[in-house]
């Protein structure tokens, strides 16, 4: 029998539910696996036992209401709450103790989840790692940018997870953690609250062990009952294959990308290539001047009167990016505005999605490097929902994925596409 720190979102809420279990124990549960493996993962930035305990028999007592009640969520470092420090993962920031939560954790805490601790993000968001590691393989590096997220999930010391994205910071570290990613269409989750370092790109997204409890949590967060994740219950559905940047991807990430294929072909999806083109690749340039624009003025606080504290990483970029004028982000706002519209039709055609790759192969036995974000730059930036679905292992024995991509306001087409693979590959 399964341990309840083990057991999927849904099946802990029909636990929940049914009174076999409570969220007390639930929380035990989880913080029991968090004392035994803390010291491999190091997936918190802040938790405080007592706390959580407390909050879990609060929680009890009001019969854990909501769609989500009783729940534990782990809760990205650059997301504010008000009873917790959020420090962004800088020592910038180490005394900042928000007066309100963020949008989204108002959200969670109304549908019922409790808020179990802080979860390590790279500084920012963005470059410099924090101390989190693989829980497959601890000598490598979980991702980026919301690290301790992907890992604790992927760990069982949570079901429930936020992280956010501005290139790759969900997708890719929930693949090389083997967990399910979700980054919804952007401005789908209101960013109130979430430190900023791209506006045009932020997108709060989720994580989970499975599709399942993604589709569970986004409906909680959009204040519905559920989601439609049901559109290929009676239909396979249409893929378009589409490997932008094929040659930054491993041999046998491309070999398992293939057997995931072929094995949906056998199941009765209709799958096509869909060859990636040079004009379409350019458009990463795109990306990278928004990105060092906005985030040279989301930083620019930061810079100013701590520049001695950020690494040099930091420094430059941020003067790179203050450097870009208001003209030439427009410029790129609307090329972005345009590529949304023009890019569509030529990837989906009558696909229904498009299946790529969500990082280069496993993760890198580095843990100072986070990864590269070459399989998820475009897709952040057009803004398209993207699902990343646990699929076969690398030489290495760690976890490799399928990014699944749908049309922009397609998110429940892309957690069903999600859905039908994860059951079709299991």
């Amino acid at each position: 029998m399964s341990e309840p720190h083990e057991l999927s979102a849904v099946a802990a809420l029909q636990a929940l539910r049914s009174g076999d279990l409570t969220a007390e124990t639930l929380m035990r549960s989880c913080l029991e696996r968090v004392s035994g493996r803390d010291r491999e993962v190091r997936a918190w930035a802040h938790l405080d036992h007592d706390q959580a305990l407390a909050a879990a028999r609060a929680s009890d007592a009001a019969g854990n209401p909501g769609p989500i009640g009783g729940l534990p969520v782990g809760v990205k470092d650059i997301i504010d709450t008000a009873d917790m420090p959020t420090r962004h993962g800088s020592t910038i920031h180490g005394l900042n103790r928000p007066n309100r939560d963020a949008a989204v954790v108002t959200r969670t805490r109304e549908s019922g989840g409790i808020v179990m601790g802080k979860t390590v993000t790279t500084e920012f968001a963005w470059r410099n790692p924090g101390p989190t590691r693989n829980p497959h393989n601890t000598a490598h590096t979980p991702g980026g940018s919301s690290s301790g997220s992907a890992a604790g999930t992927a760990d069982t010391q949570f079901p429930l997870a936020f992280g956010t994205q501005t290139a790759g910071s969900v997708i890719r570290p929930a693949a090389y953690c083997g967990v399910v990613g979700f980054k919804p269409t952007y401005g789908t989750h209101d960013r109130t609250g979430v430190k900023e370092l791209c506006g045009s790109l932020d997108t709060v997204g989720t994580m989970a062990r499975t599709v399942a409890d993604i589709a569970l949590f986004e409906a909680a967060l959009r204040g519905r009952d559920q989601l439609d994740t049901d559109a290929f219950a009676e239909r396979a559905p249409s893929f378009a294959m589409v490997v932008p940047f094929r040659s930054d991807a491993a041999p046998v990430a491309l070999s398992v990308f293939e057997d995931a294929w072929r094995a949906a072909e056998r199941a009765g999806a209709r799958v096509r290539d869909q060859a990636s083109s040079v004009a379409f690749e350019r458009l990463a340039d795109v990306h990278t001047v928004i990105m060092l624009g906005e985030a040279g003025r989301a930083l620019a606080w930061e810079y100013e009167y701590h520049s001695e504290r950020l690494i040099r990483f930091y420094r430059e970029s941020i003067a790179t990016g203050q450097a870009v004028s208001d003209r030439a982000l427009d410029a790129a706002r609307g090329e972005v505005e345009r590529a949304r519209r023009d890019w569509q039709q030529t990837l989906f055609g009558d696909a229904d999605l498009l299946l790529t790759l969500p990082a280069p192969g496993e993760a890198p036995a580095d843990p100072g490097f986070t990864g590269d974000p070459v399989f998820n730059k475009l897709w952040t930036m057009l803004g398209w929902p993207c699902v990343t679905v646990p699929c076969g292992a690398g030489d290495s024995g760690l976890p490799l994925g399928l990014q699944v991509v749908a049309p922009w306001g397609g998110d429940e087409l892309a957690l069903a596409g999600a859905s039908w693979l994860e059951s079709r590959l299991a």
